[in-house]
Protein backbone atom coordinates (compact mmCIF):
# COMPACT_ATOMS: atom_id res chain seq x y z
CA UNK A 1 0.00 0.00 0.00
CA UNK A 2 1.41 3.54 -1.01
CA UNK A 3 1.74 5.43 2.18
CA UNK A 4 -0.41 9.18 2.11
CA UNK A 5 1.33 10.37 4.51
CA UNK A 6 2.94 13.45 3.70
CA UNK A 7 5.64 15.33 6.17
CA UNK A 8 6.10 18.54 7.37
CA UNK A 9 8.83 19.43 5.25
CA UNK A 10 7.36 17.55 1.78
CA UNK A 11 4.63 20.46 2.30
CA UNK A 12 7.27 23.01 2.60
CA UNK A 13 8.57 21.84 -0.63
CA UNK A 14 5.21 21.37 -2.23
CA UNK A 15 4.76 25.27 -1.44
CA UNK A 16 7.74 25.97 -2.92
CA UNK A 17 7.11 24.19 -5.99
CA UNK A 18 3.85 25.75 -6.16
CA UNK A 19 5.17 28.97 -5.77
CA UNK A 20 7.70 28.45 -8.32
CA UNK A 21 5.03 27.11 -10.94
CA UNK A 22 2.77 30.12 -10.44
CA UNK A 23 5.44 32.59 -12.59
CA UNK A 24 5.72 29.46 -15.43
CA UNK A 25 3.18 29.86 -18.14
CA UNK A 26 2.44 26.03 -18.44
CA UNK A 27 -0.63 25.66 -15.28
CA UNK A 28 -0.46 21.67 -16.18
CA UNK A 29 3.28 21.80 -15.04
CA UNK A 30 1.88 22.60 -11.19
CA UNK A 31 -0.47 19.20 -11.22
CA UNK A 32 2.29 17.35 -12.53
CA UNK A 33 4.95 18.46 -10.18
CA UNK A 34 2.84 18.32 -7.59
CA UNK A 35 1.84 14.53 -8.05
CA UNK A 36 5.45 13.58 -8.62
CA UNK A 37 7.04 15.89 -5.85
CA UNK A 38 4.18 13.50 -3.25
CA UNK A 39 4.26 10.39 -4.77
CA UNK A 40 7.44 9.56 -6.86
CA UNK A 41 9.96 8.68 -4.02
CA UNK A 42 6.85 6.80 -2.13
CA UNK A 43 6.09 4.46 -5.48
CA UNK A 44 10.04 4.08 -6.35
CA UNK A 45 9.67 2.75 -2.21
CA UNK A 46 6.65 0.55 -2.83
CA UNK A 47 8.35 -1.01 -6.09
CA UNK A 48 11.55 -2.23 -4.25
CA UNK A 49 9.23 -3.12 -1.39
CA UNK A 50 7.79 -5.67 -3.68
CA UNK A 51 11.01 -8.00 -4.08
CA UNK A 52 12.41 -7.57 -0.33
CA UNK A 53 12.56 -11.42 1.42
CA UNK A 54 11.69 -12.35 3.72
CA UNK A 55 8.60 -10.27 3.71
CA UNK A 56 7.89 -10.88 7.39
CA UNK A 57 10.79 -8.84 9.24
CA UNK A 58 10.19 -5.32 10.12
CA UNK A 59 10.09 -4.34 13.22
CA UNK A 60 13.12 -4.74 15.71
CA UNK A 61 11.33 -7.66 17.74
CA UNK A 62 11.62 -9.33 14.60
CA UNK A 63 14.38 -9.03 13.73
CA UNK A 64 15.74 -9.81 17.31
CA UNK A 65 13.19 -13.00 16.88
CA UNK A 66 14.62 -14.23 14.64
CA UNK A 67 18.16 -13.98 15.27
CA UNK A 68 17.61 -15.54 18.87
CA UNK A 69 15.77 -18.77 16.65
CA UNK A 70 18.34 -19.35 13.94
CA UNK A 71 21.69 -17.34 14.84
CA UNK A 72 24.16 -20.66 14.21
CA UNK A 73 26.67 -19.18 17.19
CA UNK A 74 23.82 -19.04 19.34
CA UNK A 75 22.46 -21.88 18.57
CA UNK A 76 26.37 -23.78 19.41
CA UNK A 77 26.17 -22.48 22.62
CA UNK A 78 22.77 -23.83 23.78
CA UNK A 79 24.34 -27.03 22.48
CA UNK A 80 27.58 -26.69 24.41
CA UNK A 81 25.40 -26.37 27.87
CA UNK A 82 23.18 -29.77 26.82
CA UNK A 83 26.66 -31.44 26.82
CA UNK A 84 28.22 -29.35 29.71
CA UNK A 85 25.13 -31.04 31.92
CA UNK A 86 25.30 -34.25 30.95
CA UNK A 87 29.11 -34.12 32.25
CA UNK A 88 27.78 -33.19 35.76
CA UNK A 89 26.37 -37.17 36.58
CA UNK A 90 29.53 -38.79 34.67
CA UNK A 91 32.09 -36.55 37.01
CA UNK A 92 29.72 -38.08 39.89
CA UNK A 93 30.08 -41.76 38.92
CA UNK A 94 32.14 -43.87 40.28
CA UNK A 95 34.84 -45.75 38.10
CA UNK A 96 34.12 -48.33 36.06
CA UNK A 97 34.84 -51.73 37.87
CA UNK A 98 37.18 -54.00 36.87
CA UNK A 99 36.81 -57.96 35.69
CA UNK A 100 39.74 -60.04 35.20
CA UNK A 101 40.37 -63.92 33.98
CA UNK A 102 43.02 -65.69 34.11
CA UNK A 103 42.71 -69.25 32.37
CA UNK A 104 45.76 -71.96 32.90
CA UNK A 105 46.99 -73.27 30.05
CA UNK A 106 48.79 -75.67 32.59
CA UNK A 107 46.73 -76.46 36.05
CA UNK A 108 48.30 -75.59 38.94
CA UNK A 109 48.20 -78.52 41.30
CA UNK A 110 47.02 -77.73 44.79
CA UNK A 111 46.16 -79.71 47.47
CA UNK A 112 42.10 -79.43 47.02
CA UNK A 113 42.37 -80.20 43.33
CA UNK A 114 43.92 -78.57 40.27
CA UNK A 115 43.49 -75.35 39.66
CA UNK A 116 41.79 -74.35 36.12
CA UNK A 117 40.43 -70.34 35.91
CA UNK A 118 40.77 -67.22 38.27
CA UNK A 119 37.98 -64.34 38.36
CA UNK A 120 38.86 -61.39 39.64
CA UNK A 121 36.27 -57.90 40.12
CA UNK A 122 37.46 -54.82 41.91
CA UNK A 123 36.45 -51.62 42.03
CA UNK A 124 38.28 -48.52 42.81
CA UNK A 125 36.74 -46.00 45.35
CA UNK A 126 38.44 -42.42 45.05
CA UNK A 127 38.80 -40.85 48.83
CA UNK A 128 36.11 -39.28 50.72
CA UNK A 129 34.76 -35.73 48.69
CA UNK A 130 36.65 -36.79 45.46
CA UNK A 131 33.24 -37.22 43.57
CA UNK A 132 31.65 -34.57 44.94
CA UNK A 133 34.31 -32.39 44.25
CA UNK A 134 34.05 -33.70 40.17
CA UNK A 135 31.01 -32.65 40.46
CA UNK A 136 31.03 -29.79 41.91
CA UNK A 137 33.82 -28.80 38.85
CA UNK A 138 31.66 -30.21 36.17
CA UNK A 139 27.99 -28.54 37.16
CA UNK A 140 30.24 -24.81 38.00
CA UNK A 141 31.41 -25.26 34.51
CA UNK A 142 27.83 -26.36 32.99
CA UNK A 143 26.44 -22.81 34.26
CA UNK A 144 29.79 -21.13 33.53
CA UNK A 145 28.74 -22.39 29.55
CA UNK A 146 24.80 -21.10 30.52
CA UNK A 147 25.88 -18.18 31.54
CA UNK A 148 28.54 -18.08 28.75
CA UNK A 149 24.90 -18.77 26.67
CA UNK A 150 23.34 -15.66 28.07
CA UNK A 151 26.36 -13.41 27.43
CA UNK A 152 26.33 -14.69 23.00
CA UNK A 153 22.34 -13.97 23.73
CA UNK A 154 22.96 -10.19 24.69
CA UNK A 155 25.77 -9.88 22.57
CA UNK A 156 23.88 -11.11 19.37
CA UNK A 157 20.98 -8.82 20.41
CA UNK A 158 23.35 -6.30 20.90
CA UNK A 159 24.75 -7.03 16.69
CA UNK A 160 21.34 -7.16 15.54
CA UNK A 161 20.09 -3.54 17.18
CA UNK A 162 23.19 -1.92 16.29
CA UNK A 163 23.13 -3.28 12.83
CA UNK A 164 18.89 -2.77 12.74
CA UNK A 165 19.57 0.95 13.65
CA UNK A 166 22.46 1.72 10.93
CA UNK A 167 19.83 0.19 8.39
CA UNK A 168 16.87 2.22 9.47
CA UNK A 169 19.05 5.11 9.14
CA UNK A 170 20.23 4.31 5.28
CA UNK A 171 16.44 3.64 4.57
CA UNK A 172 15.48 7.36 6.19
CA UNK A 173 18.97 8.71 4.39
CA UNK A 174 17.15 7.51 1.28
CA UNK A 175 13.88 8.78 1.69
CA UNK A 176 15.06 12.42 2.20
CA UNK A 177 17.99 12.20 -0.58
CA UNK A 178 15.34 11.16 -3.13
CA UNK A 179 12.92 14.13 -1.88
CA UNK A 180 15.60 16.12 -2.79
CA UNK A 181 16.85 15.05 -5.71
CA UNK A 182 13.40 14.73 -7.50
CA UNK A 183 13.20 18.79 -5.63
CA UNK A 184 16.06 19.59 -7.54
CA UNK A 185 14.56 17.76 -10.71
CA UNK A 186 11.92 19.68 -10.59
CA UNK A 187 13.86 22.59 -11.13
CA UNK A 188 15.83 22.06 -14.11
CA UNK A 189 12.53 23.16 -16.64
CA UNK A 190 11.96 26.36 -14.66
CA UNK A 191 15.69 27.59 -14.35
CA UNK A 192 15.84 26.40 -18.38
CA UNK A 193 12.98 28.91 -18.81
CA UNK A 194 14.78 31.30 -17.19
CA UNK A 195 17.68 31.04 -19.19
CA UNK A 196 16.48 31.25 -22.06
CA UNK A 197 14.65 34.64 -21.13
CA UNK A 198 18.68 35.92 -20.10
CA UNK A 199 19.36 34.91 -16.65
CA UNK A 200 22.87 33.14 -15.96
CA UNK A 201 23.93 29.70 -17.46
CA UNK A 202 25.42 29.21 -14.65
CA UNK A 203 22.56 29.01 -12.15
CA UNK A 204 21.82 26.08 -14.55
CA UNK A 205 25.20 24.25 -14.67
CA UNK A 206 25.36 24.91 -11.19
CA UNK A 207 22.04 22.94 -10.47
CA UNK A 208 22.93 20.03 -12.49
CA UNK A 209 26.30 19.75 -10.92
CA UNK A 210 24.00 19.70 -7.57
CA UNK A 211 22.17 16.93 -9.15
CA UNK A 212 24.73 14.65 -9.75
CA UNK A 213 26.26 15.10 -6.22
CA UNK A 214 22.95 13.67 -4.78
CA UNK A 215 22.66 11.00 -7.36
CA UNK A 216 26.41 10.00 -6.53
CA UNK A 217 25.30 10.73 -2.47
CA UNK A 218 21.95 8.58 -3.40
CA UNK A 219 24.54 5.16 -5.28
CA UNK A 220 26.66 5.34 -2.07
CA UNK A 221 23.55 5.00 0.15
CA UNK A 222 22.75 1.83 -2.30
CA UNK A 223 26.24 0.23 -1.50
CA UNK A 224 25.46 0.58 2.46
CA UNK A 225 22.15 -0.57 2.11
CA UNK A 226 24.00 -3.70 0.46
CA UNK A 227 26.47 -4.14 2.90
CA UNK A 228 24.08 -3.70 5.91
CA UNK A 229 21.82 -6.47 4.72
CA UNK A 230 24.56 -8.32 4.13
CA UNK A 231 25.31 -7.87 7.67
CA UNK A 232 22.17 -8.43 8.83
CA UNK A 233 21.51 -11.53 6.97
CA UNK A 234 24.86 -12.90 8.31
CA UNK A 235 23.40 -12.21 11.84
CA UNK A 236 20.20 -13.28 11.34
CA UNK A 237 21.25 -16.76 9.10
CA UNK A 238 19.74 -15.61 6.21
CA UNK A 239 20.72 -15.57 2.33
CA UNK A 240 22.70 -12.57 1.49
CA UNK A 241 21.78 -12.15 -2.38
CA UNK A 242 18.08 -10.68 -1.89
CA UNK A 243 18.23 -7.33 0.38
CA UNK A 244 16.80 -7.48 3.62
CA UNK A 245 13.69 -5.17 3.42
CA UNK A 246 13.61 -1.66 5.06
CA UNK A 247 12.78 -2.34 8.75
CA UNK A 248 9.68 -0.19 10.52
CA UNK A 249 10.98 2.15 12.98
CA UNK A 250 9.76 5.31 14.35
CA UNK A 251 11.76 7.47 16.78
CA UNK A 252 10.08 8.43 20.05
CA UNK A 253 8.56 11.83 20.09
CA UNK A 254 9.78 15.10 20.95
CA UNK A 255 10.18 15.50 25.02
CA UNK A 256 9.06 11.97 25.57
CA UNK A 257 11.83 10.89 28.65
CA UNK A 258 12.99 7.47 28.52
CA UNK A 259 16.28 8.29 29.91
CA UNK A 260 18.46 5.86 32.02
CA UNK A 261 19.67 6.28 35.24
CA UNK A 262 23.78 6.18 35.68
CA UNK A 263 23.47 4.88 39.05
CA UNK A 264 21.17 2.49 38.37
CA UNK A 265 22.96 0.93 35.61
CA UNK A 266 26.15 0.78 36.86
CA UNK A 267 24.21 -1.45 39.68
CA UNK A 268 22.67 -3.41 37.80
CA UNK A 269 25.79 -4.14 35.03
CA UNK A 270 27.17 -5.29 38.33
CA UNK A 271 24.78 -7.65 39.98
CA UNK A 272 23.12 -8.50 36.41
CA UNK A 273 25.38 -9.00 33.70
CA UNK A 274 25.95 -12.92 33.13
CA UNK A 275 29.56 -12.41 31.65
CA UNK A 276 30.42 -11.41 35.37
CA UNK A 277 27.76 -14.35 36.46
CA UNK A 278 29.96 -16.71 34.22
CA UNK A 279 33.75 -15.25 35.51
CA UNK A 280 32.29 -16.36 38.72
CA UNK A 281 31.35 -19.71 37.95
CA UNK A 282 34.79 -19.80 36.67
CA UNK A 283 36.19 -18.97 40.13
CA UNK A 284 33.55 -21.46 42.05
CA UNK A 285 35.03 -24.27 39.69
CA UNK A 286 38.36 -22.96 40.34
CA UNK A 287 38.31 -23.18 43.51
CA UNK A 288 36.55 -26.97 43.71
CA UNK A 289 39.62 -27.79 41.40
CA UNK A 290 41.92 -26.80 44.25
CA UNK A 291 40.34 -28.77 46.89
CA UNK A 292 40.67 -31.41 44.38
CA UNK A 293 44.30 -30.77 44.07
CA UNK A 294 44.34 -31.02 48.24
CA UNK A 295 42.34 -33.95 48.27
CA UNK A 296 45.21 -36.08 45.79
CA UNK A 297 47.56 -35.92 48.63
CA UNK A 298 44.51 -38.62 49.94
CA UNK A 299 44.82 -42.59 49.11
CA UNK A 300 42.26 -44.30 46.57
CA UNK A 301 40.52 -48.03 48.29
CA UNK A 302 40.31 -50.44 45.87
CA UNK A 303 37.77 -53.55 47.08
CA UNK A 304 37.85 -56.56 45.17
CA UNK A 305 36.68 -60.67 45.10
CA UNK A 306 38.72 -63.51 43.71
CA UNK A 307 37.29 -66.40 42.58
CA UNK A 308 39.19 -69.31 41.69
CA UNK A 309 37.98 -72.94 39.97
CA UNK A 310 39.27 -75.88 40.84
CA UNK A 311 38.73 -79.53 38.84
CA UNK A 312 37.78 -82.27 40.37
CA UNK A 313 40.09 -84.44 38.92
CA UNK A 314 42.93 -85.58 40.33
CA UNK A 315 41.41 -84.47 44.03
CA UNK A 316 42.62 -86.32 47.05
CA UNK A 317 38.73 -87.72 47.83
CA UNK A 318 39.97 -88.13 51.64
CA UNK A 319 39.84 -84.62 51.97
CA UNK A 320 36.34 -82.75 52.76
CA UNK A 321 37.29 -79.22 50.71
CA UNK A 322 38.61 -81.55 47.60
CA UNK A 323 37.22 -80.28 44.44
CA UNK A 324 36.02 -76.78 46.06
CA UNK A 325 36.46 -73.43 44.65
CA UNK A 326 38.12 -71.07 46.92
CA UNK A 327 37.27 -67.77 46.87
CA UNK A 328 38.46 -64.50 48.37
CA UNK A 329 38.34 -60.46 49.58
CA UNK A 330 41.27 -57.76 49.12
CA UNK A 331 41.86 -54.12 49.90
CA UNK A 332 44.31 -52.14 48.16
CA UNK A 333 45.06 -48.83 49.01
CA UNK A 334 46.96 -46.45 46.56
CA UNK A 335 49.68 -44.45 47.86
CA UNK A 336 50.23 -40.92 47.04
CA UNK A 337 54.05 -40.95 47.70
CA UNK A 338 54.54 -38.08 45.02
CA UNK A 339 55.04 -35.23 47.22
CA UNK A 340 56.50 -32.39 44.50
CA UNK A 341 53.98 -33.39 41.88
CA UNK A 342 50.61 -32.82 44.50
CA UNK A 343 52.41 -29.82 45.44
CA UNK A 344 52.33 -28.54 42.23
CA UNK A 345 48.87 -29.47 41.42
CA UNK A 346 47.77 -27.68 44.62
CA UNK A 347 50.03 -24.52 43.67
CA UNK A 348 48.36 -24.58 40.19
CA UNK A 349 44.97 -24.64 41.18
CA UNK A 350 45.69 -21.96 43.50
CA UNK A 351 47.46 -19.96 40.89
CA UNK A 352 44.51 -20.83 38.41
CA UNK A 353 41.53 -19.30 41.49
CA UNK A 354 43.41 -16.11 41.77
CA UNK A 355 44.37 -15.43 37.97
CA UNK A 356 39.82 -15.60 37.93
CA UNK A 357 39.39 -13.36 40.25
CA UNK A 358 41.70 -10.63 38.49
CA UNK A 359 39.77 -11.37 35.56
CA UNK A 360 36.26 -11.22 37.56
CA UNK A 361 37.86 -7.45 38.69
CA UNK A 362 38.94 -6.14 34.91
CA UNK A 363 36.00 -7.66 33.08
CA UNK A 364 33.97 -4.98 36.16
CA UNK A 365 36.39 -2.44 35.21
CA UNK A 366 35.58 -2.45 31.12
CA UNK A 367 31.90 -3.12 31.84
CA UNK A 368 31.47 0.07 34.37
CA UNK A 369 33.83 1.99 31.31
CA UNK A 370 31.29 0.50 28.91
CA UNK A 371 28.24 1.44 30.43
CA UNK A 372 29.59 5.38 31.39
CA UNK A 373 30.75 5.79 27.83
CA UNK A 374 27.88 4.66 26.08
CA UNK A 375 25.73 6.19 28.46
CA UNK A 376 27.84 9.43 27.75
CA UNK A 377 27.05 8.77 23.67
CA UNK A 378 23.57 8.37 24.84
CA UNK A 379 22.99 11.65 26.58
CA UNK A 380 24.83 13.58 23.84
CA UNK A 381 22.67 12.19 21.10
CA UNK A 382 19.84 13.28 23.24
CA UNK A 383 21.20 16.74 23.16
CA UNK A 384 21.74 16.99 19.69
CA UNK A 385 18.27 15.94 18.76
CA UNK A 386 16.87 18.79 21.38
CA UNK A 387 19.17 21.15 19.52
CA UNK A 388 18.02 20.02 15.65
CA UNK A 389 14.35 19.74 16.35
CA UNK A 390 13.91 22.78 18.74
CA UNK A 391 16.34 25.07 17.10
CA UNK A 392 18.12 24.23 13.72
CA UNK A 393 15.39 22.48 12.18
CA UNK A 394 12.96 25.14 12.35
CA UNK A 395 15.28 27.75 11.90
CA UNK A 396 16.28 26.08 8.05
CA UNK A 397 12.40 25.70 7.23
CA UNK A 398 12.26 29.35 8.20
CA UNK A 399 15.34 30.05 5.69
CA UNK A 400 14.19 27.96 3.06
CA UNK A 401 10.80 29.87 3.09
CA UNK A 402 12.43 32.82 3.22
CA UNK A 403 14.92 32.33 0.32
CA UNK A 404 11.90 30.33 -1.78
CA UNK A 405 9.94 33.85 -1.65
CA UNK A 406 13.17 35.83 -2.22
CA UNK A 407 13.82 33.45 -5.49
CA UNK A 408 10.47 34.07 -6.48
CA UNK A 409 10.84 37.64 -6.80
CA UNK A 410 14.68 37.22 -8.29
CA UNK A 411 16.24 38.87 -5.44
CA UNK A 412 18.61 36.19 -4.45
CA UNK A 413 20.40 33.67 -7.02
CA UNK A 414 19.36 29.81 -7.40
CA UNK A 415 22.53 29.19 -5.67
CA UNK A 416 21.22 30.14 -2.15
CA UNK A 417 18.22 28.28 -2.48
CA UNK A 418 20.38 25.29 -3.25
CA UNK A 419 22.25 25.99 -0.42
CA UNK A 420 18.61 26.34 1.75
CA UNK A 421 17.64 23.32 0.62
CA UNK A 422 21.08 21.46 1.28
CA UNK A 423 21.48 22.60 5.30
CA UNK A 424 18.03 21.44 5.27
CA UNK A 425 18.95 18.26 4.26
CA UNK A 426 22.24 17.50 6.23
CA UNK A 427 20.12 18.83 9.51
CA UNK A 428 17.45 16.17 8.10
CA UNK A 429 19.89 13.49 8.42
CA UNK A 430 21.89 14.56 11.51
CA UNK A 431 18.70 14.54 13.62
CA UNK A 432 17.85 10.79 12.45
CA UNK A 433 21.56 10.06 12.50
CA UNK A 434 21.10 11.49 16.21
CA UNK A 435 17.88 9.62 16.86
CA UNK A 436 19.78 6.24 15.54
CA UNK A 437 23.23 6.82 17.90
CA UNK A 438 20.32 7.06 20.86
CA UNK A 439 18.48 4.27 19.71
CA UNK A 440 21.73 2.25 18.76
CA UNK A 441 23.21 3.29 22.67
CA UNK A 442 19.66 2.21 24.47
CA UNK A 443 20.81 -0.62 23.45
CA UNK A 444 24.09 -1.28 24.52
CA UNK A 445 23.35 -0.14 27.71
CA UNK A 446 20.25 -2.80 28.19
CA UNK A 447 22.40 -5.35 27.01
CA UNK A 448 25.26 -4.10 29.51
CA UNK A 449 22.10 -4.72 32.37
CA UNK A 450 20.81 -7.42 31.22
CA UNK A 451 17.79 -5.61 31.16
CA UNK A 452 14.78 -6.05 28.08
CA UNK A 453 15.19 -4.30 24.94
CA UNK A 454 12.32 -2.02 24.65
Amino acid sequence: MIQTVVSARSFLLIRMFLSLHLHNSKPPAIIVALLALISSPLVAQEAESESFQPAELSTLADYLQRAQDANPSLLAFADRYEAAKERIPQARALPDPTLQVTHFVESVQTRTGPQENILMLGQRIPWFGRLEGRGDVASAEAEAIRYAFMTRQLQLAKEVGLAFYNYAFVAEAVTLTNENLALLRRLVPIVEERTRTGESLNSLLRLQVEIGKLEDQLQGLRQHRIQGSARLAALLSLSPNEPIPWPTWAPPQSGHDDSLDLPSLLIAVDSQNPELAMLERKRVSASARAELARLEARPDFSLGVTYITVSDTGANPTLTDAGQDPWGVSLAVSLPIWAGRNTAARREADASVRAVEKEIEDRQNKLAADTQVAFSVLRDAKRRIELYEDELLPLARQALENTTAAYESASVSLLELIDSERSLLELDLSLWRAHADAAQQKIVLQTLANQPIR
